[in-house]
């Protein structure tokens, strides 16, 4: 095609510039402020007045080395310099040819660069013309399509030029980015650097092809829903005009407003007032707008910096709970506690307490009692079911209908950012492959990390470290053992009888009384009544069915007096709630009437408090099996195979022949078989039914007992004692064997739970049975002063 000769290098002044590309034959003005720039320009001008100018790679870079600069500039002469007011120097340029920079350094305080010039020779071959026609008709369409205008003199002198020259003649005026212009300019063949500069025309016609239909499709799309804009436009100001909705410039003004009166985050703020900007520029009557209202809707509402005062008052706190609970001295004592320590720093940091218990028991009335001892606000939030973690934090807002999670919710519903936050049954949590929102509460249980807490929804952290919360909980074991960790445990244990009749005289029936409209007094119980009703027509810890059943019958009572319009009060005795409450529902477990031959009554625990757990054993001609009944967990089973081995490995020891066992089959079942039963502690009685039934003699009816037995025969820690009194007591029974580790934990025990009750400390199995058997064998009428080990005979 074409070639360009290359001259011997030169020397001239440099001068970098930061965006411009100038092409030869340009006369262009630039203003220079660069000092290096400046002494540049004097030291040409007081010589030939010849420069080279050269584009930066980077317009930032203020003091540019060799590789900061493109490979190929400009040479030139300055036409004129005017010197301006700030210290600045605007010069007229003129390009002449191409050369490319060999080397720059740093002379007197300006660049010098030594460069090679560049001359264009073009072939002129039959190609050439052609290329040269289909560049004219290329430029020709391009002026049609675009603003882009030309001088009718240069474009008369392009016909005139030769390739190079054209090419450095258009290359100016056209709409071409920085990058395309540097590339023409590099193009040191001048055919080649035409060939370019056409296929450069011919993309950017395609480019504005494509541009030209997409305008079109829009005109068009715009043209089929103008009607529809103006029936919107219409109905926005009808509506306006009704009062129906606010103007888009009073709403922005009002958000704007309160925004700053919320006191928000640093965080918080910056992000309302970003959202609001997007708001101001929206149609009112866009989607769009309705999700970023919604959005600073809750973040203007949200309490930043309300809070209530706290309660230092101890006495007016104790007051409070003992107005609204009786009993439950564990956590009422760590919530006066939590008060003290407020009260000596003068402020309160939030502990996580997680009460457990059965239900009915007042956990969730206790978190209200709470934060009326403390003047705090009381909020609530169920956790019984949740499965998504997006319940908890939040969904996104791409999401349409998009809500906070309940977290921030609750906060927003209490109106301050300190109140008593109530997460109830948080042990019902749903956990699935899919999702695991117990995980989600890790941060918000975690004190060191909960003032930093982010909703999904908010996109900004709010703090949740002045908020007290309360977890209940009917057991512990479904609560992950991180999230456990997290929590402070308080065990909330069922009522004991007593208990029950003061609740339900001090709180249960004035409140149901008032409930069906009763004066006081009108209703009278009397204390075998509630007896008859907490025993006969209860089986639990807590107190709501209790609570229904006295419900129950003032409904009956107020059905009675308004049927005979009379208000005279009536006294309610046991008689009285036979009459009202029908048969009653329950008779509960009590003692045998006489001691009998392997059946031993133990001790268990449910989730409605304290049971009775017979224990029968029976002995039959076989082959040496053991079977076992009523339903039995794994745990159970294996204690009572514990118990058989001892027996077996301590006949000598237990008054009893080794070939008893191959020629008998002893069969242990629980009464009550649909019921399921698991748990170590029955070991104890176990182990008495199974002696009793090998050696004939019978267990006393009124010793009641529980405890885990080893192999060697140690009787080990239990837990729920005070739930097994309580059923030993209900039950009638007058003395319990407990283990002795657990004789430390009868000092936590009521005293009206221990009263009528004989309770003695087992060591071992043989402790155990000088207690409940009737009378023993004769091996064991000089006990060993310790259990025998596995498998060895009496001394």
């Amino acid at each position: 095609m074409g070639m360009s000769d290359i001259l011997q290098t030169t020397k001239l002044p440099l001068l970098p510039l930061r965006e411009e590309i100038v092409f030869p034959l340009m006369t262009i003005p630039f203003f220079v402020g660069r000092k290096s720039s400046m002494e540049a320009v004097d030291q040409a001008l007081s010589t030939d007045r010849q420069i080279f100018v050269i584009t930066q790679q980077s317009s930032t870079t203020e003091v540019p080395k060799l590789y900061d600069l493109f490979s190929v500039g400009t040479i030139g002469k300055i036409l004129q310099v005017m010197r301006l007011p700030n210290g600045t120097v605007k010069a007229l340029f003129e390009a002449q040819q191409r050369a490319r920079v060999i080397d720059i350094q740093l002379d007197n305080g300006f660049y010098v660069a030594q460069v090679e010039p560049v001359i264009d020779v073009s072939a002129q071959t039959i190609d050439f013309q052609e290329l040269m026609e289909r560049t004219q008709r290329a430029l020709k369409q391009y002026l049609e399509t675009t603003k882009v205008k030309i001088p009718e003199k240069k474009l008369s002198l392009m016909a005139e030029e030769s390739s190079g020259h054209l090419s450095d003649f258009i290359a100016p005026y056209l709409d071409l980015s920085r990058d395309q212009k540097q590339q023409l300019l590099e193009c040191i063949d001048p055919d080649e650097r035409l060939e370019l500069l056409c296929l450069i025309l011919e993309e950017e016609l395609e480019v504005n092809k494509l541009e030209s239909n997409l305008k079109k499709q829009i005109r068009d799309q715009v043209k089929s829903t103008q009607k529809e804009d103006y029936l919107q436009n219409q109905l926005h100001s009808i509506q306006k005009e009704l009062g129906q909705i606010d103007d888009t410039r009073t709403e922005v003004e009002e958000f704007a407003s309160r925004i700053k009166e919320a006191k928000m985050s640093k965080e918080a703020e910056d992000m309302a007032l970003k959202e609001l900007k997007k708001l101001k520029m929206m149609s009112p009557m866009s989607s769009e707008s309705n999700v970023v209202r919604n959005y600073l809707e809750w973040l203007v509402t949200m309490p930043w910096h309300e809070k209530t005062e706290d309660n230092f008052d101890l006495d007016k706190a104790q007051k409070f709970l003992d107005e609204d609970h009786y009993g439950l001295e564990k956590v009422k004592e760590r919530i006066i506690e939590y008060i003290a320590v407020g009260h000596l720093k003068g402020s309160l940091k939030g502990p996580i307490l997680c009460l457990v218990g059965p239900p009915g028991v007042g956990k969730t009335s206790l978190a209200k009692s709470i934060a009326r001892a403390l003047d705090r606000n009381f909020v609530r939030m169920s956790l019984g079911g949740v499965r998504d973690e997006a319940e908890i934090r939040g969904h996104r807002r791409t999401y349409i209908g998009a809500l906070p999670g309940k977290i921030i919710q609750s906060i927003k519903k209490s109106k301050t950012k300190n109140p008593v936050l109530l997460m109830d049954e948080i042990d019902k949590l749903y956990q699935s492959a899919m999702s695991d929102p117990a995980a989600a509460l890790l941060e918000v249980l975690d004190p060191e990390q909960n003032d930093t807490f982010m909703d999904h929804y908010l996109e900004v952290e709010y703090s949740l470290s002045d908020v007290l919360f309360v977890c209940t909980a009917n057991s512990i074991d479904n609560i992950p053992a991180p999230l456990l960790d997290r929590m402070e445990v308080i065990q909330l244990s069922g009522y004991t009888e007593l208990e029950k009749h003061h609740i339900a005289s001090r709180f249960l029936i004035p409140k149901q009384c008032e409930i069906h409209g009763m004066q006081e007094g009108q209703l009278r119980f009397q204390k075998s009544s509630i007896t008859e009703i907490i025993q006969r027509y209860t089986r639990e810890a807590g107190v709501r069915n209790l609570e229904r059943e006295i419900g129950k019958m003032c409904r009956k009572v107020v059905t009675k007096l308004v049927r005979e319009q009379s208000e005279k009060n009536m006294v309610i005795t046991a008689k009285v709630v036979h009459k009202l409450l029908g048969v009653p529902i329950f008779e509960h477990d009590t003692k045998e009437d006489s001691n009998k031959v392997g059946i031993t009554v133990g001790l268990g625990v449910t989730s409605m408090g304290g049971e009775l757990l017979l224990v029968e054993a029976g002995l039959m001609s076989g082959s040496g099996q053991l079977s076992l009944t009523g339903k039995l967990g794994d745990v159970m089973q294996e204690s009572a195979q514990a118990a058989y081995s001892y027996v077996r490995a301590n006949a000598l020891h237990l008054g009893l022949d080794d070939s008893i066992f191959s020629e008998s089959d002893l069969h242990i079942h629980l009464p009550e078989g649909a019921i399921p039963k698991d748990g170590p502690s029955a070991g104890l009685p176990l182990i008495t039914s199974i002696v009793s039934a090998f050696t004939k003699i019978p267990v006393r009816h009124e010793v009641s007992m529980t405890g885990e037995i080893t192999l060697r025969g140690h009787v080990t820690e239990i837990g729920g004692l005070k739930e097994k009194l309580l059923a030993a007591k209900r039950g009638h029974l007058e003395t319990v064997l407990i283990p002795k580790d657990n004789e430390k934990d009868l000092v936590e025990i009521p005293d009206e739970v221990k009263k009528g009750l004989k309770i003695c400390a087992v060591e071992n199995v043989d402790d155990a049975l000088h207690l409940g058997l009737e009378h023993f064998p004769d091996a064991l009428k000089k006990a060993p002063s310790a259990p025998p080990e596995i498998a060895a005979s009496p001394s």
